[in-house]
């Protein structure tokens, strides 16, 4: 309630040299504290003078403070929902870059085996004349099994006491009877290259045994035939080859006979 007004009308009062707290304690105590209150109050009211637009400026800057606070949380708010968006924005980029560097990946890889396959089947042209050429020969010999086996069968049983000539009527006496009976053959069937392999030949000329094609028909003869085999072996050669083939098997030699009845020629 105090006003300018009122603190006007005091100055007179407390300009003057005894208007003071020692001088009114020497009338009365109580009009000393009256005093000292009235000049408390002036003073006051100078510094209040001064804190007031203070006070007034604090008020409205703290209301623009709240609202720039509310306004922040609002944009905080929004930035948080914003930063959310853009996460899953992220993870769906990252998600997308993994898939594309994956799909790159396999197009890679197809093209490596699209390249690989490319080269196999130019590389395997060539060969596709051969398969066919193979296959028709495979169906040819399945036609001719029959009597290819006819021919070895009667090699095996009846060429055994023969030489190489007879031999050779002999097949040429039996292709002929086949062909009267319409029986399909193989015009140049190898009897040696379809009862033994050539490792099997190797083998056995390492343990001995020529290498001229009737002693190599002779060894599939011994070996093959159900029947035991009568040597004419005037050279030795298939004692030596007999005795080399089955030493590792325990063969044991009487030296007491020393004559052997040999039908097939060495």
């Amino acid at each position: 309630s105090i006003t300018g007004e009122t603190v006007e009308l005091l100055e007179p009062y407390l300009d003057m040299e005894d208007y003071n707290l020692e001088t009114a304690k020497k009338v009365c105590g109580n009009v000393a504290g009256l005093c000292s209150w009235t000049q408390a109050m002036a003073y006051f009211y100078g510094i209040n003078k001064e804190v007031l637009p203070l006070k007034a400026n604090l008020a409205l800057q703290e209301g623009r403070l709240a609202a720039a606070q509310t306004e922040l949380n609002s944009a905080q708010i929004q930035l948080d929902e914003k930063q959310m968006e853009l996460d899953e924005v992220q993870a769906m980029y990252d998600a997308a870059m993994k898939e594309k560097q994956a799909l790159l990946d396999d197009a890679e890889a197809c093209i490596r085996k699209m390249n690989n396959a490319t080269a196999l089947i130019e590389g395997l042209g060539g060969e596709k004349l051969r398969w066919t050429a193979s296959s028709k020969n495979f169906q040819n010999q399945i036609i001719n099994l029959v009597g290819n086996v006819l021919l070895v069968t009667g090699f095996l049983s009846y060429s055994g006491p023969f030489n190489q000539e007879y031999r050779n009527l002999l097949l040429q006496l039996w292709k002929k009877e086949m062909d009267n009976n319409k029986i399909p053959y193989s015009n140049n069937l190898n009897l040696t290259g379809m009862l033994i392999d050539n490792a099997t030949v190797g083998e056995w000329n390492l343990q001995g045994l020529p290498n001229d094609d009737l002693s190599i028909q002779n060894g599939i003869i011994v070996t093959k035939a159900s029947r035991y085999p009568l040597l004419i072996d005037p050279q030795g050669q298939g004692k030596i080859w007999i005795k080399n083939k089955e030493k590792n098997n325990g063969l044991q030699v009487n030296s007491s006979f020393t004559v052997f009845l040999f039908v097939y020629h060495f």
